[in-house]
């Protein structure tokens, strides 16, 4: 299913989403095993979650810490433990990709709405193989 327009064409792999219950640990692991460098934590209380971005080649590791028990990440873990989450891709509109999905029959299950990293939106898993797609158009794009 493809949907090639000139707002909306999907773009590369922004970052790859992992939920974990230390923000702080994991920092540190990519940083002594994969020579990650430092990055910022990102506090989001609307989300339930404390995050950072590690620049890791050309894309992201996004690393996802709930701090409510209500929030998905924190319901992530709970089901499924820590581990990858969502995969991003980077689009140049994103409520003109959600809606051409949306009109495609595809559903969109949360946004578009401002995320850690840009405006945001998540395609339903069930129509990608079980899993969570994520477009984002990043701040300052």
């Amino acid at each position: 299913m493809t949907l090639f327009t000139p707002n909306t064409k999907v773009g590369m792999v922004n970052h790859v989403g992992i939920a974990v219950l230390s923000l702080e640990e994991s920092m540190k692991q990519f940083q002594e095993l994969f020579d990650s460098p430092e990055s910022e934590i990102i506090l989001s209380e609307e989300n339930g979650v404390r995050g950072t971005f590690i620049n890791q080649g050309d894309t992201h590791i996004e690393l996802l810490q709930p701090i409510r028990d209500d929030s998905p990440i924190a319901k992530f873990i709970k089901t499924h433990g820590e581990g990858i989450h969502h995969m991003a891709f980077t689009v140049p509109e994103v409520d003109a990709k959600a809606e051409e999905l949306v009109a495609r029959g595809v559903p969109i299950i949360v946004g578009p709405r401002p995320g850690l990293s840009g405006r945001i939106a998540f395609v339903d898993p069930k129509v990608t193989h079980g899993v969570l797609i994520e477009l984002v158009r990043p701040y300052g794009t």
